[in-house]
């Protein structure tokens, strides 16, 4: 299974029109094109840019990023994009920015980016959608088809039965809604809340097709930087944001190497001492 084949973009793309309605919350708005980013210093692959339309003869530019967890970077990378994509198409931006799972460890969750240089304002607003706070029952609804693969994720989705009746909706659908693909990206958000073993008994998936995905990649980054978070914490106490930002940009296997140094090291300077990129 192709990595492309199950990110965003193939997300979005399998039911365009639903995703830009649900979304905006406009009943008359449709995708018109999915855009190529050449934005390559701040483009990531869980980033889809669309040309889309209100039902009422403005067009405008859909920015949607789905991440893991909330990115305390985020609002500045939501400003250079749609800044960006604004020079470049010559249409208003509507940033979203989907979150999959909660933070950990909680905290607020910003919608907007805001500075202010000698009283030279800037801000930024973006729409958050944070999935664990979306019924589920949302997916199951009549044009709830661009929601079907999320539905293990949604409030009140982690369960079995749920999942099972997600399977069977996308079963249910014509070959025109490409179920198969669908199906693929279900069994993906599914293993983040119910594990593999159970996803692979009831859709008859690969691990390995499900670990190599795109979100199966950012998923295991995720829990290396969590349980290194997690051991830094319970030795050092709280971490300054500036040690949290730089650590969730490294990779799975970096971070994993460090959760050796975080149980040698006798402080956290000595473990930011450690690790030269991390410097403060």
């Amino acid at each position: 299974m192709a990595q492309a084949d199950i990110g965003s973009k193939r997300l979005i793309s399998l039911a365009p029109d639903a995703w830009v309605k649900w979304v905006t919350n406009l009943p008359n708005a449709v995708a018109r094109e999915i855009l190529g980013s050449e934005f390559q210093w701040v483009s990531r692959e869980n980033d889809v840019l669309l040309k889309a339309s209100n039902g009422q003869g403005l067009d405008f530019l859909l920015l949607t990023e789905i991440q893991m967890r909330p990115d305390p970077r985020m609002p500045k990378r939501i400003r250079a994009y749609a800044a960006l994509a604004e020079e470049k198409y010559n249409l208003l931006v509507y940033p979203v920015v989907v979150n999959i799972l909660p933070p950990e460890p909680p905290r607020k969750i910003r919608s907007r980016y805001e500075s202010d240089l000698m009283n030279i304002k800037a801000r930024q607003d973006y729409r958050v959608i944070n999935l664990w706070e979306v019924d589920v029952a949302e997916a199951f609804k009549p044009q709830g088809i661009a929601l079907l693969p999320l539905a293990p994720v949604m409030k009140g989705g982690d369960s079995e039965s749920v999942l099972r009746r997600a399977v069977e909706a996308v079963e249910e659908l014509p070959t025109s809604e490409q179920p198969q693909d669908l199906k693929r990206i279900l069994g993906i958000f599914a293993t983040f809340v119910l594990g593999t073993n159970l996803v692979e008994r009831i859709m008859s998936l690969e691990s390995e097709a499900l670990r190599e995905s795109p979100w199966g990649k950012q998923f295991m980054q995720q829990a290396k930087l969590e349980m290194l978070q997690r051991l830094l914490r319970e030795r050092f106490g709280e971490l300054p944001s500036s040690v949290e930002s730089d650590l969730a940009q490294l990779s799975a296997k970096q971070l994993e190497e460090l959760v050796g140094v975080g149980i040698k090291v006798s402080s956290l300077e000595e473990f930011i001492a450690a690790v030269p990129a991390m410097a403060l």
